[in-house]
C-alpha cells in the first residue's frame, strides 16, 4: 500500500495559494484514477483520528494507495502523516511514501521527483523527516518560483494566490506530474 501526501493549509482563504501546491496537485492525480477501469476512488473525508482529508484507492477490496491532505497547518503536517504509516503499517518509506509539495527553489512550470532530498528551509517537509526520522522517501517538489519582483520575501509570496496565467502553467505540470506517478502508484 502507498501513501501519497499532498502539503498545504487547510483553511478557505490559503486554498488557491501557491503553498497550497501540494493540495491542488494531489487533487490532480487522485482525478487520474476516477475512470479507470477495476479501481474504485472514494470520495475526500475528514478523518479526526489522522488530522487529514483521506481518499483511498482500491482494486476490489484491495486498499492499493491513500491519497491525503494533512488538516494541520503546513509545518505540522508531519504528525498526521506518522499517523497513517502507523495505522496502516506502511512500511519501506522509500517505495510506499510520495510528498507532494511546493518548491521556491523550481520555477514556476518545472517539477522534480527525488529521494532522500533535503527541504532547503521547506518547513512542512522538514517536520515530516522529523517526525519519520527519515528522508529517504519521494518527494514531488513542484516549482512555484515566479516573482518578477525578488523583493518580495519568500514566506509572504508563498501565501499569495497564483495569477489566472500562473494557474494555467501549474495545470499544465500537474498533469505531467500526474502521468510520471500513474504507474509509481500502481506498481
Amino acid at each position: 500500500m502507498k501513501l501519497i501526501t499532498g502539503l498545504g493549509n487547510p483553511d478557505k482563504k490559503h486554498e488557491n495559494t501557491r503553498h497550497n501546491t501540494g493540495f491542488m496537485c494531489i487533487d490532480v492525480i487522485r482525478d487520474q484514477f476516477l475512470y479507470q477501469k477495476d479501481i474504485c476512488v472514494t470520495e475526500w473525508k475528514k478523518e479526526k483520528t489522522f488530522n487529514s482529508k483521506l481518499s483511498f484507492l482500491k482494486h476490489g477490496s484491495r486498499i492499493v494507495a491513500i491519497f491525503q491532505k494533512p488538516l494541520t497547518y503546513m509545518n505540522n503536517s508531519g504528525e498526521a502523516v506518522q499517523k497513517l504509516i502507523k495505522k496502516y503499517e506502511i512500511e519501506d518509506l522509500r517505495d510506499n511514501f510520495i510528498l507532494i509539495h511546493d518548491d521556491l527553489d523550481i520555477e514556476l512550470g518545472k517539477f522534480k521527483i527525488q529521494i532522500g532530498k533535503s527541504p532547503k528551509g521547506h518547513n512542512g517537509v522538514n517536520d515530516v523527516i522529523q517526525k519519520l526520522k527519515t528522508d529517504e522517501f519521494m518527494t514531488v517538489r513542484v516549482g512555484i518560483e515566479s516573482r518578477q519582483n525578488r523583493k518580495i520575501e519568500g514566506e509572504d509570496f508563498v501565501l499569495m494566490n497564483f495569477s489566472a496565467d500562473e494557474r494555467l502553467v501549474l495545470d499544465e505540470v500537474m498533469e505531467d506530474i500526474a502521468r510520471a506517478l500513474l504507474a509509481e502508484i500502481l506498481l
